[in-house]
């Protein structure tokens, strides 16, 4: 127990995040051993899939320290002269985990650019290639419960903005680890000095969208569409209008990003959310379901 205290002690000294602080103090206060060896009992691991954990304090959570730890580590495995582009969806934290490594990955001397609101997940694998960068970064858990985030990372070059594979994960998780040991978020050099990129970028992949489209066959077609409380309308609403269908017929109490997902029903939103909706919306409009 001496151990998880100073463990959890030493978190809570370098920790930027009131929310986190509030709950790792208390958990410290009640001497909640079965709660901080939750937390502290072993690290979030960085896999081919990123980062991916619910979110709290601690090193087996998704926080402010352990995205600073993991957006350091990165710069350490990229190198002097490297480049990366940033985004982020509407999950909880997920604008603050982009600004903290923007700046952070700034401060170590890298070029970044910032995507400047909500970002779908496929236009960061696309500004990998397009913007020519060495990797980008977006700040998303998918389709994980709603306390969740992540930390999806794409690498540039001939990996042409495809996910990362093995062994690239682990070298990246050892530069990961370096920084943990030696250095804390407040250690950690940061700077304004990064891009902010949007409308062109957000442009030019709706246009290399579109010309992956066939001709459309059938534009008066009736298409229920839902975000399910995600960021892809804007991108899905022009792609289908440019494409020539009519307008989609949207799900509207699933159409605002929300990271506390109120309608959607984790870990199977087929059940009661999303899908429920788009059927009840489908037959009032005797629109075709897809």
């Amino acid at each position: 127990m001496t151990e998880l205290i100073d463990l959890a002690k030493n978190w809570l000294a370098q920790d930027p995040d009131p929310s986190t602080r509030a709950e790792l103090q208390e958990l410290i206060e009640n001497n909640d051993s079965t709660a901080l060896a939750e937390r502290f009992s072993s690290r979030l691991e960085f896999g081919t899939a990123g980062l991916r954990g619910a979110l709290g304090a601690g090193s087996n959570r998704m926080n402010r320290v352990l995205v600073g730890q993991a957006a350091a580590g990165l710069g350490r495995y990229l190198g002097a002269g490297s480049s990366v582009v940033i985004g982020f969806d509407g999950r909880l934290n997920s604008d603050v985990f982009a600004k903290d490594s923007a700046e952070i990955l700034a401060g170590m001397g890298l070029k970044v650019f910032l995507v400047d609101g909500y970002a779908p997940t496929p236009l960061i694998s696309f500004a990998t290639r397009y913007l020519g960068v060495s990797a980008g970064i977006m700040v998303t858990a998918s389709h994980n419960p709603r306390n969740d985030n992540g930390y999806k990372l794409y690498l540039g070059g001939s990996f042409q903005g495809s996910q990362i594979i093995s062994p690239v994960d682990s070298d990246i998780e050892k530069e990961i680890e370096y920084i943990a040991e030696h250095e804390t978020f407040q250690s950690l050099s940061k700077s304004n000095n990064y891009s902010v990129i949007g409308e062109d970028l957000r442009e030019a992949y709706l246009l290399a969208v579109l010309n992956k489209v066939p001709k459309v066959s059938n534009p008066k077609l009736k298409i229920v569409y839902t975000p399910m409380h995600g960021v892809g309308y804007t991108s899905a609403s022009k792609i289908f209008d440019r494409a020539g269908f009519n307008e989609i017929i949207p799900v509207i109490e699933q159409m605002q990003p929300d990271g506390r997902f109120p309608t959607v029903e984790f870990p199977n939103p087929e059940e009661k959310g999303a899908l429920d909706l788009a059927k009840k919306l489908a037959e009032e409009t005797k629109a075709d379901l897809i």
